[in-house]
């Protein structure tokens, strides 16, 4: 069964390749969705999936990348959107 929730990671999640490591770690999750940097320092994500697969990908924002520092992952649930495919940098 999908799940999908936004995400919101804070810390030093900007300037430390945060998106381009979140989009290699989504695609070898295998989750859709999208990771975006946000004008306040922080970094928001939509992750979507099967339930297993959207927990690992939730339990790696909160380790992060290896130059970033996560101070702090807060998912809220959001509705599944059936035609979401593929995980992309938006920018």
């Amino acid at each position: 069964e999908l799940t999908a929730f936004r995400v919101r990671i804070t810390g030093k999640v900007q300037g430390v390749f945060f998106r381009a490591e979140t989009h290699k770690a989504a695609l070898g999750f295998q989750v859709d969705g999208f990771v975006r940097n946000m004008s306040d320092g922080s970094v928001q994500a939509l992750i979507q999936g099967p339930g297993d697969r959207v927990e690992r990908m939730l339990a790696w924002c909160r380790k992060g990348s290896p130059l970033s520092r996560v101070d702090g992952v807060t998912p809220e649930p959001v509705p599944v959107q059936p035609d979401l495919r593929g995980f992309e940098i938006r920018y």
